[in-house]
C-alpha cells in the first residue's frame, strides 16, 4: 500500500487452461447454429470439450491444440466428411482417446487441418503463398487416409 493506493497488480488467468476442482459433465457437441450462437463467451462446446478433456488428464497443450479444432471445424464450415475427425460425431470421444493414445499424431494431424484449412489449400511451395486447391504431400497423405 502506498498513499492509501494498493498497489498489487492481478494476475489474469483463464479457467480453460486449469484444471478445474470438480469434473465436469461429459460435453455435448452440437453443431446447430441456433445451440452456438445462443451461448457466451467461454461456453462454447469447444470451451466446455478442453474443460472436460482437462479433468480427464489430457495435457493442457493437446486439449487448447483440439479445442482451436472443434472450434475450426464450425467456424470455418469445414466439409462434412471431416466432422468426426473434428469431434463433432461422437461429443469429442474419439478425438479424446486419439490426442490419449498418440498425441504427436493427433497434433500432426491437426496442424495439417488448421494449416489447410480443411484441407481446403495449402502454401505452395513456389509461390510459398497459401493456394485453394493445392495440398502439400502430408496433406495428400492424411486426404487419402482419411478417404478410406
Amino acid at each position: 500500500m502506498r498513499g492509501g493506493i494498493n498497489l498489487k497488480m492481478k494476475t489474469l488467468t483463464s479457467d480453460l487452461t486449469l484444471p478445474p476442482t470438480t469434473s465436469p459433465p461429459s460435453p455435448k457437441l452440437d453443431p446447430s447454429w441456433e445451440v452456438v450462437c445462443a451461448c457466451s463467451f467461454g461456453q462454447y462446446p469447444w470451451d466446455d470439450w478442453e474443460r472436460w478433456a482437462l479433468a480427464q488428464g489430457l495435457a493442457p497443450s493437446v486439449a487448447g491444440q483440439a479445442r482451436l479444432l472443434i472450434r475450426e471445424w464450425f467456424n470455418h464450415s469445414w466439409a462434412g466428411e471431416l466432422r468426426a475427425v473434428c469431434g463433432w460425431s461422437d461429443d469429442g470421444h474419439a478425438l479424446f482417446k486419439q490426442a490419449r493414445r498418440a498425441p504427436k499424431k493427433a497434433l500432426a494431424q491437426w496442424n495439417i487441418l488448421m494449416r489447410t484449412d480443411g484441407l481446403r489449400g495449402d502454401i505452395h511451395p513456389q509461390s510459398q503463398q497459401w493456394t485453394w486447391g493445392y495440398l502439400q504431400p502430408d496433406a495428400e497423405r492424411l486426404l487419402s487416409a482419411l478417404s478410406r
